[in-house]
């Protein structure tokens, strides 16, 4: 176990990044407010894992950079990376740089071309608006469990939300949705990310999001 103290910040809390803030440039402006979504990925989360424990540092570093890639505009500024040499793949597919990932959010990214969801017809804000708005309580993300690292960290992730707005035409169900998924991050000693492969199957989470009906 880990003194989380002697830790780079990057890892040890996402809410202590965002307080060092001088100088970021902020998508909109100001720097991100989770005080109304935070407590229900607290309650609603199924793995919890112990300060200092790999588990613990690999769960900070990812929710570290998933509040940098959506919310700072300048990807020199992401302290969970090393942005010259950062790329990032979902299922084997093309790679992306920071500069892409900032530009065009993770959402497109991750989610491509398919029947209910088309990324080439989608920016970064109107995904954001569109996962904001059948998710109203936050998408949120959890690690499961680290298989192997460092460097190259396997891990085990589930992301999900209650789909309690629309999404597009189609109705909500109240329900639980959740995509589970595994990653592969190479990262430095000082355990910033160089690149990342996601692998998940999004088929069964559109279903959901659309099994509401118009």
């Amino acid at each position: 176990m880990t003194n989380i103290n002697e830790l780079p910040l990057w890892v040890q809390d996402r809410e202590k990044v965002l307080a060092e803030d001088a100088g970021v440039q902020w998508r909109g402006g100001e720097r991100p407010d989770y005080s109304e979504i935070q407590p229900h990925g607290d309650k609603e989360r199924k793995f919890n894992h112990a300060q200092g424990s790999l588990n613990a540092i690999a769960h900070n570093l990812v929710k570290t950079f998933e509040m940098e890639a959506s919310h700072k505009t300048n990807p020199q500024q992401w302290l969970s990376v090393v942005t010259d040499k950062f790329r990032m793949s979902s299922n084997g597919g093309q790679q992306y740089t920071a500069q892409d990932v900032a530009e065009k959010g993770t959402y497109n990214l991750f989610m491509g071309d398919t029947e209910h969801y088309q990324s080439s017809k989608e920016d970064f804000d109107s995904s954001y608006q569109l996962f904001h708005t059948a998710f109203p309580n936050g998408f949120h993300w959890e690690l499961i469990e680290v298989v192997s690292g460092p460097p190259n960290v396997v891990f085990k992730w589930r992301h999900w939300g209650t789909f309690k707005g629309s999404y597009k035409e189609f109705n909500p169900t109240g329900e639980t949705i959740e995509i589970i998924g595994l990653s592969i991050a190479k990262v430095t000693e000082d355990l910033k990310i160089e690149t990342v492969e996601h692998y998940f199957d999004n088929s069964a989470f559109l279903q959901k999001l659309t099994a509401g009906g118009k």
